[in-house]
């Protein structure tokens, strides 16, 4: 069971036979491409289109926002005037498409729905790419996240 909604991410896309390693936050030192990165705290507010606001014992949901990013080389040289395009085209696709739908099992609360918003291919930099795939988790809000233990 994973503690937050960027560990059950971080742990139903170890899942997937994409054969990239998934780090929250950010890749350990020294770590080579391609990575993926799940980051949260990103906006999160209430689901208007699911509850009862005038009951309070009625469970409450939220809409989570988080941005799973695919760091890629994108070339390697294979010449003195020539390179090999590295970059996996698609992957970044792929792994929208796995996450979009799903109801990660992991997450300790119950996840009504996964959406994938968009995906942003950042240009080039330092021979790197990078797309952002912006996700929205649509979830319960736990009582412990509420009020501390």
């Amino acid at each position: 069971m994973a503690a937050s909604t960027s560990g059950a991410i971080k742990a139903y896309l170890e899942g997937k036979p994409f054969g990239v390693p998934v780090f929250r936050d950010g890749p350990r030192e020294g770590q080579r491409e391609p990575y993926i990165v799940v980051q949260e705290g990103m906006p999160a507010g209430l689901d208007t289109g699911n509850g009862d606001f005038g009951d309070p014992n009625a469970e409450i949901n939220i809409v989570e926002t988080l941005t799973v990013d695919l760091v890629q080389v994108a070339r390697v040289k294979t010449g003195e005037r020539t390179t090999k395009v590295t970059e996996r085209y698609g992957l970044a696709e792929a792994i929208a498409h796995a996450l979009h739908g799903c109801t990660l099992p992991a997450h300790p609360a119950k996840v009504t729905a996964v959406r994938v918003q968009d995906i942003d291919r950042i240009p080039i930099a330092e021979n790197k790419v990078r797309h952002s795939i912006t996700v929205r988790v649509h979830r319960v809000l736990l009582a412990e996240e509420v009020i501390p233990q």
